[in-house]
This record gives C-alpha cells, sequence and structure tokens, in this order.
C-alpha cells in the first residue's frame, strides 16, 4: 500500500478549493502530495503540468496509509466521515496539539494578518457578504471579499495581500473543518433544511457551522432563529429581527408614519430606500448595519450602500417591471428555506400578490412550510420539472396551481395571469439538473423572457 511520507501534508481533493490549497502551499514551501478518488479528476493534467513535482494518488483512500501525514487537509467537498479518514477524526499531531485533519480555513488562519468577517447561513450569506465588503470599501478600506462566495479565501491572501479586512462567506463544509476561526465578527443568518445529504439532521447542520463562533469577538445572529444562536452567549453579541426591536436589537419598525431599519429606537433609514426588494432583504440589511457598525464604519456610508445595491445574480435579482408587475429572478432559492423566505419576505411589501414560478429537483425536501405563505400572499403558482407533483400535492388547496413541462411554459402562464402591483417570483425550492445545467442558467433564461417581455411592452 503505497504511503505519505512522515512530514508529508496530504491535500484530498481537487476542485477550486483543493487547488487553492495547493498554490499556497506550494508558496509556503511546504512538503505536500494530493489524492482524489474519482477516476479521472477534471483539469488533472493542467495540474500536472501546474505541478510537477506533486505526488498525486488516484482512487480510494484506504488504499493509502495516512498514518505517518503530517496533516490531511481536506477540500470543502470532501466529507470527513468518508472511508479511510476515520481514524485521523480526533487524532492531533504530537508537536503541536492541533488536529490532523482540517480544512483550508485552518490554512486560511495560520497565515491571515487583517482582522476576518465570516459570514454562514442557509440562505442569503453571498448577499450579506457583499454588502459588507461594498460598505467598507465605500469607508475607504482596502477590502478582500472571497471564500465560498468568488475568490477562495488562500487566494486572496495573495490577490490582496494589503487588505485591512477580509470578509469571507463560509458554508457548512468549510466550517466543520475549521479547528479555529477567531474571526472580529462572526454572522449565522439562518438555519433550513439543506445538505442533510451530508450532516445526516438539523442538529448535525447546525454542529458543523457553529465553529464560525470559535475565538470570535464579535457576533451577529438572528433574533427569530435560536439555531443561529452560538452555544454560549459571545460578551458581544447583536441581534437582527424583522420584528419592532428589543433592547439593543436591529430591527423594523415604525417611525414618522412609515417602516424604518432600527437600532434599539434609534432610527436609521427608511426600510423602504433599501433597493433590495422585500422584507429578507431588509433583515440581510440588519445584519450587515451590525457587523459595520462593530467595524466603526459610518452609518452614512453604510446606508448609501444600501441605497445602490440592486442585488446579486439569481438572488432576489429585480429584473424588469412591465405593466405595473415585477419579475424577479431567484433562481438560487434551490431550497425550500430560500423560496420561504422570499415569499414571506416579498408577500408584505405588494400592492397585488405573488406569482410564484418552483419546480425543478426537490432533493427529498419537505415543501409543505410553502402552503401556508402562499396562501397569504399567492395569486396562483406555476409547477415546473421533475417534482412539480409533490409540489403540487403540499400546496393544494392553499393556492391555486398550474403545471406545466418547463419553465418557459411557466413563464408564458405568469403573464396571463398576473395583474398590476404583482410579482411575479421565479424561486424554485429545487435544484435546477433535471431541466439546466445549473440555477445560473436557469436564472438566464427567466432573465431573457423578462427583458423580452419589457422590450415588447415598449410603445
Amino acid at each position: 500500500m503505497p504511503k505519505v511520507p512522515k512530514g508529508v501534508s496530504l491535500v484530498v481533493g481537487l476542485g477550486v478549493s483543493g487547488r487553492a490549497i495547493c498554490r499556497h502551499l506550494s508558496r509556503q514551501g511546504a512538503r505536500y502530495m494530493v489524492a482524489d478518488t474519482r477516476t479521472a479528476p477534471p483539469g488533472l493534467e493542467d495540474f500536472r503540468i501546474a505541478h510537477p513535482d506533486i505526488e498525486i494518488h488516484i482512487g480510494p483512500l484506504t488504499t493509502l496509509d495516512l498514518s505517518e501525514a503530517e496533516e490531511v487537509i481536506l477540500s470543502p467537498g470532501v466529507d470527513p466521515r468518508s472511508a479511510g479518514l476515520a481514524p485521523l477524526a480526533g487524532d492531533t499531531r504530537a508537536a503541536t496539539g492541533q488536529p490532523r485533519l482540517v480544512g483550508e480555513m485552518a490554512l486560511f488562519v495560520r497565515a491571515c494578518r487583517a482582522p476576518i468577517v465570516a459570514i454562514t447561513g442557509s440562505n442569503a450569506k453571498s448577499t450579506v457578504t457583499t454588502l459588507i465588503g461594498d460598505m467598507a470599501r465605500e469607508a475607504g478600506h482596502r477590502v478582500a471579499v472571497g471564500g465560498n462566495l468568488g475568490t477562495p479565501a488562500l487566494d486572496l491572501l495573495v490577490d490582496e495581500p494589503d487588505a485591512e479586512l477580509y470578509v469571507i462567506e463560509l458554508s457548512s463544509f468549510q466550517l466543520e473543518m475549521t479547528p479555529w476561526l477567531g474571526a472580529e465578527s462572526a454572522v449565522f443568518l439562518n438555519l433550513s433544511a439543506d445538505h442533510l445529504d451530508r450532516h445526516g439532521n438539523m442538529a448535525g447542520y447546525r454542529a458543523a457551522k457553529l465553529p464560525i463562533f470559535r475565538g470570535a469577538r464579535h457576533a451577529v445572529v438572528n433574533a427569530e432563529d435560536p439555531m443561529t444562536w452560538p452555544s454560549a452567549r459571545l460578551a458581544d453579541q447583536d441581534a437582527f429581527t424583522t420584528r419592532t426591536p428589543q433592547g439593543d436589537e436591529w430591527g423594523i419598525g415604525r417611525h414618522q408614519d412609515r417602516d424604518w431599519l432600527l437600532h434599539g429606537d434609534k432610527p436609521l433609514m427608511p426600510a423602504a430606500d433599501v433597493r433590495l426588494p422585500g422584507r429578507h432583504n431588509q433583515a440581510n440589511a440588519l445584519a450587515a448595519l451590525a457587523v459595520g457598525h462593530r467595524l466603526r464604519l459610518p452609518m452614512a456610508a453604510m446606508c448609501a450602500v444600501l441605497r445602490r445595491f440592486a442585488g446579486l445574480p439569481h438572488r432576489g435579482e429585480l429584473i424588469a417591471e412591465v405593466n405595473g408587475v415585477r419579475w424577479i429572478n431567484d433562481s438560487k432559492g434551490t431550497n425550500v428555506g430560500a423560496t420561504l423566505a422570499a415569499i414571506e419576505g416579498l408577500g408584505p411589501t405588494l400592492e397585488g400578490r405573488l406569482v410564484l414560478l418552483a419546480g425543478g429537483v426537490g432533493k427529498g425536501a419537505d415543501f409543505a412550510p410553502l402552503a401556508e405563505p402562499l396562501a397569504r400572499f399567492g395569486r396562483e403558482a406555476i409547477l415546473f420539472g421533475e417534482d412539480a407533483g409533490k409540489l403540487a400535492s403540499a400546496l393544494d388547496g392553499q393556492v391555486p396551481l398550474s403545471r406545466v413541462d418547463h419553465l418557459e411554459a411557466a413563464m408564458a402562464r405568469a403573464v396571463e395571469v398576473a395583474r398590476p402591483g404583482d410579482c411575479v417570483l421565479l424561486s424554485p425550492a429545487c435544484a435546477s439538473l433535471d431541466q439546466f445545467a445549473n440555477y445560473q442558467a436557469r436564472g438566464e433564461a427567466f432573465r431573457r423572457f423578462a427583458h423580452r417581455l419589457a422590450s415588447e411592452s415598449q410603445p
């Protein structure tokens, strides 16, 4: 059986993050080799050209002796419970007492020399990460933004070495392999069912995300979701809510006969001035403000960002308004929690009602939580794709339903039923892989249709 030599680290996985790990180790002059369980990892030959001296093991980890490996560094896509890795769980290096089984963020924390803001959650973490980064730039700071969003964290150290602040989006896969983070501010936005094939159940999913608070000096949590709270309250901890704030919470309340974003009883800006649509995005704005306040960013700079930030592609993105109907692309809503947030966030802000386009690959999800908010806010749910039938069963009797074969037909039906003041919302609560390459391709199809509709409506 081949063996990882003593003093040599092993990088497992040749995906985007795995390659970033290898680049980092090469820059550090570290001794390492690479393993990938796939028989033909994409880009393998390109990797060999870039790293000609690095030994590569292809095949099951059970055929590789890891007993003397200095450290085993997992890419986020590699389950630490995979065959061959179990003996390393809880094992530590004799010289340092540090775990021998870690992820990319362990390397990032060792090398990073600037404060870290870390953001996680089932939904909206990319939006909040981007908002915080934009707010810091607006205030004149040199800031690097990446992680699970965009540039891998380890590459940021090279791409933006003079950054005064690193704003990092982190998934549960990254966090569960992070023994210590030490963030200046750690944000846990929400938790809804997702990735249960990896984490087993909601308790396991939450446990995988809780390392975001390890060593944190400040926390931001969701006042309405106790699953986002650390096991023990931090000395410096903020909470955000869409309700009237209690104490020094960040929330939404009445001021001058309008809804305002508030910090305690202090008015910050009219809620309607947040360009991102919906109550859920106002909650995201409040989470970002809480972090910015901790970083001592000027409130005027932060509010300026909230007034102009139109959102990320496919994440609650307003595409067009045609004949009084808004068309919003939330194709990134690939799970029930994301779609629930979009419905409950947009519904109360509309003069009319929601026309929901949903369907695709449901990954075994329970769609029942969508029924009650659609009964309150929905005009019609138009269902397509592989699990349209399961959606229909969950929503039957709560909102008028239409069944169609594909998204194009769903959008055509939406034109027929939507009325002025309504919103046509693509938030599928499902993955896209039955009909599209990814959620981006699905969102682009929606965008093209809405733009064409807007163009045709011009006199």
